[in-house]
């Protein structure tokens, strides 16, 4: 599965967050800190759900850059 993660720069760090498995966050010193430490919290959080007996989520958001003049 292919999931979208959002990564952000935050005051002294970057967090992550993926928008189709609400509550599956990450923070990291880097970006890409980050990009290890959320790849481990998704696994860890489909795990969880496959624990619980609870269903995956089907990946279904997109992301696109838009160009705007500045």
């Amino acid at each position: 599965m292919r999931y979208a993660v959002v990564i952000e720069r935050a005051a002294g760090n970057f967090s992550a967050y993926v928008p189709d498995l609400p509550g599956c966050i990450a923070t990291g010193k880097t970006f890409g800190d980050t990009e290890v430490e959320i790849r481990a919290a998704i696994a860890f959080h489909l795990d969880g759900l496959r624990e619980d007996g609870l269903p995956i989520p089907a990946p279904s958001s997109q992301v696109e850059y838009v160009e705007v003049a500045a």
